[in-house]
């Protein structure tokens, strides 16, 4: 089935919820308004329709493999991904003088759910990428981003995120490669990494690896990590390539889904030691790979988003065609497309507005790292920064989270035939189940948010936050329509589940740990929820005046009901939510280790 990227939805959340036009008069975003959206967005839905999606499935049956150390691209991916660096879309988001577009993340944010609904195992190598950029913007001296970011922008070259070690997964700390400097002030790396998205590949000249290391006499522990560049082939003073380093790809993963994506074992130093340069500074190196982490985690939120985004559009699509049984409520008087009957409907829904409520919550959050990073006011940057902080393992956990969920339905809607392979449903559920894993795990996400997002300043930074959903709720109620009536009760009763849940966490994080971290998945799918109904409830609002006012009168009434479905649906299980947190604590941890 083909995709179509829901470009009228994106810009819906764009102009009315992120309000591009205000981001628009930040300075360097001047020509970033509405017109310049629409067009982007256009453009790359033209791509992805018509390039990267085709080969989607194809990906799937025809992996990348790999031999003596070289990895093939499934057919169609290399030509694909020059036609992606020449039509600028790796340096959309990226400053101008390094030959990108230097355009707001509210607006490439909806490019990268399009990529990832085309092609979830292609987009995985410009996330990397965009990664590896944003350190090097960040923390590299002048001579690291002349040397490399101009060639990453442009999409000649790619970058990679080098963390993980047989032996040290999420606990970094345990991180065993070695840098030795050299008298060139250059280091030599000795090592194996493991996981590695697209460590190897035949899409690009050069592979920019970013790689966790220790010098000699560090610290142990995360404060004695530091971080380098160490490119597959060295690069000579003139920009060409040169030699190729001691970095080479071992083997590459079998797994589940995103089989087109080569997951690389990578070797460093067995022939003498692969050339790395620093990073910034010594020692700091997971200071600057929290950079490329944090670009990643809400990069994966969209990844969760797109994938929902193409079940349902494939679920839908089997829905209309597919005949059987009559309408129970006896409204044709023969067999019928499943779409009549309730339950699929209820399937549908709940595919429609868990996908609608994350991407309207993603949208807002790219607008608020736009103000955090570029707004002149300072005390505006600060605010916005802390919304952001706050949005990202929302983004991340929930959005992953619910594409499970969307994914499994879309195999159910298929019925028998979603299991069967050629159908391509299966595809999606496959590919999304890696979502809740990598950057990350749900639980780690979640212990962001319980440690340094609300128990670090008492809870402030949520109750917030938790005050302006107060003030929808005030506009809901003044609106008096059903449906903004019905969102109101339902927002309401969420909200004050998600306070108690704040004050829970807040005051008994120090106290009693154990029984703070037991719920800290379930907040964050609260807080997610709720956040997520919360954009939904701005949504309706909108469409009920845009309605009112004449304009596209199928989509406003469809915004509507999504979202009162999602109040009457999703955002009820919030309460249910709250007490399991709050008063269940002992089931989860009271059962003796042997009893398991």
């Amino acid at each position: 089935m083909s995709y179509t990227a829901p470009v009228k939805d994106m810009l819906f959340g764009i102009e009315h919820l992120a309000n591009i036009e205000q981001i628009a008069q930040i300075p360097g975003f001047e020509d970033a308004g509405l017109d310049t959206a629409a067009a982007v967005l256009e453009e790359c839905a033209k791509f992805n329709e018509g390039v990267l999606a085709p080969i989607n499935f194809e990906g799937d049956k025809n992996p990348s493999s790999w031999k003596d150390g070289v990895v093939t691209t499934t057919p169609g991916f290399k030509d694909a991904f020059r036609q992606y660096g020449e039509g600028g879309w790796q340096g959309l988001q990226h400053p101008a003088d390094f030959g990108g577009q230097g355009l707001p993340k509210t607006i490439g944010a909806a490019c990268i759910e399009m990529t990832n609904s085309a092609n979830m195992s292609f987009a995985l190598c410009p996330l990397l990428t965009d990664g590896a950029i944003e350190a090097l913007l960040t923390a590299g001296s002048d001579e690291l981003k002349a040397t490399y970011l101009e060639k990453l922008i442009t999409g000649e070259w790619t970058g990679t995120m080098n963390l993980t070690e047989p032996q040290a997964g999420s606990d970094l700390a345990l991180v065993r490669s070695r840098a030795e400097p050299q008298p060139d002030g250059s280091y030599k790396v000795f090592g194996t990494k493991i996981f590695i998205t697209y460590g190897e590949h035949d899409m690009a000249a050069n592979i920019v690896h970013l790689v966790l290391a220790r010098v000699a006499g560090a610290p142990e522990g995360v404060k004695g990590i530091s971080l380098f560049v160490v490119p597959k082939f060295l690069v000579n003073k003139d920009g060409s390539l040169g030699a190729r380093n001691d970095a080479h790809c071992v083997s590459i993963e079998h797994k589940l889904g995103i089989k087109a994506s080569p997951t690389a074992v990578l070797q460093f130093g067995d022939h003498g030691g692969a050339v790395g340069y620093l990073v910034g500074q010594e020692n700091r190196g997971l200071e600057y790979m929290f950079i490329m982490m944090n670009a990643a985690r809400y990069a994966v939120g969209m990844q969760g988003i797109a994938i929902a985004e193409r079940a349902y559009q494939k679920a839908v699509q089997y829905a209309k065609d597919r005949v059987q049984s009559r309408p129970v409520d006896g409204s044709i008087n023969a067999s019928a497309a499943i779409i009549h009957h309730p339950d699929v409907k209820r399937m549908l829904m709940t595919m429609r507005a868990y996908t609608e409520g994350c991407r309207a919550m993603a949208t807002v959050a790219a607008a608020a790292f736009d103000a955090a990073h570029h707004h002149p006011d300072a005390e505006v940057r600060r605010q916005n920064q802390s919304f952001y902080e706050f949005m990202v393992p929302l983004v991340k956990g929930y959005s992953t989270e619910m594409s499970q969920e969307v994914t499994s339905l879309g195999v159910q809607v298929h019925g028998g035939m979603g299991f069967i392979e050629e159908t391509g449903a299966a595809q999606y559920y496959r590919d999304a189940k890696i979502l809740t894993i990598y950057e990350g795990t749900t639980a780690i996400q979640a212990n962001d948010l319980v440690g340094r997002k609300t128990a670090r300043d008492g809870g402030q930074t949520a109750k917030g936050i938790a005050a302006q959903i107060e003030k929808t709720e005030a506009d809901l109620l003044a609106s008096g329509t059903p449906a903004a009536q019905a969102m109101a009760r339902r927002l309401s009763a969420a909200r004050k589940a998600l306070l108690d849940v704040i004050d829970f966490v807040a005051g008994n994080t120090k106290a009693s740990p154990n029984a703070v971290f037991a719920g800290s998945v379930p907040y964050l799918m609260l807080a997610g929820n709720v956040v997520a109904g919360w954009q939904l409830a701005r949504s309706l609002l909108v469409a009920q005046d845009l309605l009112q006012k004449g304009q596209d009168e199928a989509f406003m009434r469809a915004k509507i009901t999504t979202a009162q479905f999602y109040a009457e649906h999703i955002l009820v299980k919030a309460p249910g939510l709250r007490d399991s947190i709050v008063e269940g604590a002992a089931s989860v941890t009271e059962l003796a280790l042997d009893a398991f």
